[in-house]
């Protein structure tokens, strides 16, 4: 594996799981937000799960998409060698998240407590979102499985490009990206090597009947018109819950897109209740600090 791009990543807090693939961790802010006794992350207050016990992780940092809004540093590919064994990755999550949290250890730190610190050393949650699409790691299915059996919820964020590898998988809670009301703003928006539009329709067919979520970024001035045309692709999909979050102007998203780009959260809220009065969804709940509102299925 080239060691610069590499390099780059552990500097900003990547833990490897083997030295011939891209599988990878790294704690996002807000598990070490919570775990010196401060906020946890809407996923938290939407759905329960305790911020400081998740683990974000990819099993490849491959990707067939170039997204506009993306942070991560998408231009530059890091090649590997063979993909890590799912096994490696489970036996591997427990010790590379200790070493990432390191120096949030409660002997060293007197704003983490002991309790919370013994609880971040036994996480239970599994966000498989890190970087890079999972489903282009062809042992996804038993990497879930692996995690599911021994007690983590595991939440995978998919492009939506690969419904055949979709159709595999059995997270607690499936995540389908949905950047755009129609094909011509996805090519432009995602820039995907190939027309994954229909292929992203499939996947999004394929969240009923599942505890499942689609994910709409918005970004102001390029995809934030149509609300009945993602209305209608949401209503198809019968998925449980929706996200309309706003874009953020952060990492390597800021050489493509600007801070305009950036919608507030009354924004994200008025098109979110477009959405809702154009489909069989109603607003559930809603975190400003996020720019993030959640949509659910009526019953």
């Amino acid at each position: 594996m080239p060691s610069a791009p590499c390099d780059t990543l552990r500097r900003q807090g990547y833990q490897f799981f083997s030295r011939t693939s891209t599988a990878a961790l790294k704690p996002c802010m807000w598990c070490k937000r919570a775990l010196t006794g401060g906020d946890m992350c809407y996923k938290h207050q939407f759905y329960g799960i305790a911020s400081h016990r998740c683990v974000q992780l990819t099993p490849t940092l491959r990707c067939n998409q170039r997204c506009l809004f993306c942070w991560r540093a998408v231009e530059e590919d890091v090649p590997e060698e063979e993909e890590c064994p799912p096994e490696t990755i489970f036996a591997g999550v427990q010790k590379l998240q200790k070493r990432a949290l390191a120096g949030y250890n409660a002997v060293l730190d007197n704003t983490v407590t002991e309790e919370l610190w013994k609880e971040a050393l036994t996480p239970n949650q599994v966000a498989i979102s890190l970087s890079g699409e999972p489903t282009l790691y062809s042992r996804l299915p038993e990497l879930i499985c692996l995690f599911n059996s021994a007690g983590y919820t595991t939440f995978m964020v998919s492009n939506g490009t690969n419904p055949a590898m979709l159709s595999r998988c059995h997270p607690y809670q499936q995540y389908v990206s949905l950047a755009a009301p129609d094909r011509e703003t996805y090519l432009s928006l995602c820039r995907p090597f190939e027309d994954s539009w229909d292929r992203i329709r499939e996947s999004l067919v394929l969240l009923a009947n599942r505890r499942s979520a689609i994910r709409v970024t918005l970004v102001a001035g390029l995809n934030d018109f149509a609300p009945e045309r993602y209305a209608a692709l949401i209503q198809d999909s019968g998925a449980m819950f929706v996200e309309v979050k706003g874009y953020m102007y952060l990492g390597y998203s800021r050489n493509r897109l600007t801070r305009e780009n950036m919608p507030e959260h009354a924004r994200v809220r008025a098109f979110a209740e477009l959405i809702a009065a154009a489909c069989d969804y109603q607003i559930r709940d809603e975190n400003r600090l996020s720019r993030v509102v959640c949509l659910e299925r009526m019953t």
